[in-house]
């Protein structure tokens, strides 16, 4: 009889064990990385996945799906997000082969060797002008169902990321919302992620908000150096920190719109380290020090004020300095590391090559994984310590 019990309760355990796993994360640790590639000098895709393994950085993300990148990232361990550029949105919304056909050739084809957890459909649609706004809902929901169809919805999430740019009077956060002429296309994008369990994705910039507030708002706030902080007075919640004050301005806004319980990850965040004669802040100092305050941060597994049991999640922008990025310098100055993959400054990450700003830091713990894979981890090793115990 004991045998038969110790048996039920293992089979018991372990569907316990089947059911952690039921909702799809692309996003499984707490600090990823974004992967640009506008430029003629970086590293090869191969290379990045030693750079990338050295620095233990898990979780990429891609804004297209360039095979060269998914043949490289196979077998590596690292989990990656590839992305549906914008100009494709049109072809993958108005015809649910082609996105059948899209997601066969780029995902499909590379799983399981390439660990591809999630697909961004577009980057930053909504907010601008109107040009692919009208064909975003269809495309997240064609490829959806294409992985559906193929019995992949379980293994990749679907995604898309927002700038600020969606947004109406972020400050203080409890007063955001969405913009007039964003919600007629927001509010149906909301309702179905609500329903696939998606999150709300986001590209919030400190270093873009001080830029264009320099006389509101304390350098040393944006780099979450000490400071005074900012009060929301509706909520009476204390920021010290503008990266934070931007998330909750972001649930401010999805509660008012009927999504409170949707999780915000942050899929772009950086500081620039170059930039033009109007772009003081954008030194390497600066950089460094939003950078290596952003992984302490993310370190502790911590929310935000108004979300304190939601763990924050971020990809910073970006692994390289990529030189033939259109706009002003900044923009071709976000990199962690150089175009040879020495670092840009020090944050603790060793470089590529040896290079004498190379980590004199000590390394921080590597992140501890914040999703599924944990949990799973930590029953599979309860079950075999009961199992030994019996």
């Amino acid at each position: 009889m004991k045998s038969f019990g110790v048996h039920l309760f293992i089979l018991v355990f372990l569907a316990a064990i089947a059911s952690v796993s039921v909702t799809v994360q692309a996003f499984t640790g707490t600090y990823g990385i974004n992967y640009g590639r506008i430029a003629n000098n970086i590293l090869s895709p191969d290379e990045v996945v030693t750079l990338l393994k050295a620095a233990k950085i898990k979780n990429v993300r891609i804004y297209d799906f360039d095979h060269s990148v998914l043949k490289a990232f196979s077998g590596t361990g690292l989990e990656l997000v590839v992305g549906l550029p914008n100009e494709n949105l049109r072809d993958v919304s108005a015809n649910a082969d082609h996105a059948m056909n899209w997601v066969k050739d780029n995902v499909q084809a590379y799983l399981p060797g390439t660990q591809i957890r999630g697909i961004a459909i577009g980057n930053e649609v909504l907010g601008g002008s109107d040009e692919f706004s009208g064909f975003l809902l269809g495309a997240i929901k064609n490829v959806y169902n294409a992985l559906v169809k193929l019995k992949l919805s379980h293994v990749v999430q679907v995604t898309t990321a927002h700038s600020q740019a969606v947004f109406d009077d972020s400050f203080p956060p409890s007063s955001c919302v969405f913009k007039d002429n964003v919600v007629q296309y927001m509010k149906p994008l909301l309702e179905f992620f609500s329903q696939t369990g998606a999150p709300f994705c986001l590209n919030a910039y400190p270093f873009l908000a001080y830029m264009y507030n320099k006389d509101q708002i304390d350098i040393n706030y944006a780099l979450f150096l000490p400071t005074e902080g900012a009060d929301d007075p509706k909520t009476k919640l204390h920021y010290d920190n503008l990266l934070d004050a931007q998330i909750d301005a972001a649930y401010a806004a999805l509660e008012k719109s009927g999504f409170g319980k949707m999780e915000v990850i942050i899929t772009e965040t950086g500081w620039a380290s170059h930039g033009d004669e109007n772009e003081a802040a954008a030194t390497a100092s600066n950089a460094r020090t939003f950078n290596y305050n952003l992984r302490k941060r993310l370190a502790k597994m911590k929310g935000t004020p108004l979300r304190p049991k939601s763990v924050l999640k971020a990809y910073v922008f970006a692994i390289f300095n990529e030189n033939l990025k259109p706009g002003p310098t900044s923009e071709r100055n976000f990199g962690l590391f150089k175009p040879d993959g020495s670092t840009s400054y020090d944050v603790g990450f060793h470089g590529y090559k040896s290079s004498s700003a190379d980590s004199s830091l000590p390394s921080l713990k590597e992140i501890r994984a914040a999703g599924w894979f944990g949990s799973y981890s930590v029953l599979l090793t309860m079950a075999a310590a009961f199992m030994l115990v019996f």
